[in-house]
């Protein structure tokens, strides 16, 4: 099973479609809140140069926004 954190801030619509797809698929998940967590937010930023989210980390492979393709992809979800 893939290793997968997931960056996100509540209000983030994406991050919500992005954590239904998981869930549907029965990945299991690590979730970081970057608006409440500082640490979680610098870590998000220097992995992939982003500051938008969600940011999707599957084994060292990042994935910027919902890309269900290539989620399925790392995942391995046939």
């Amino acid at each position: 099973m893939a290793n997968v954190t997931i960056y996100t801030t509540p209000t983030c619509v994406y991050c919500k479609m992005t954590k239904e797809f998981l869930k549907e698929n029965n990945v299991e998940y690590t979730e970081k809140d970057v608006s409440t967590d500082a640490a979680a937010r610098d870590e998000m930023i220097k992995k992939s140069g982003q500051m938008g989210v969600p940011v999707t980390d599957v084994d060292g492979n990042l994935v910027v926004g919902f890309d269900k393709e290539k989620l399925t992809q790392l995942i391995g979800i046939k």
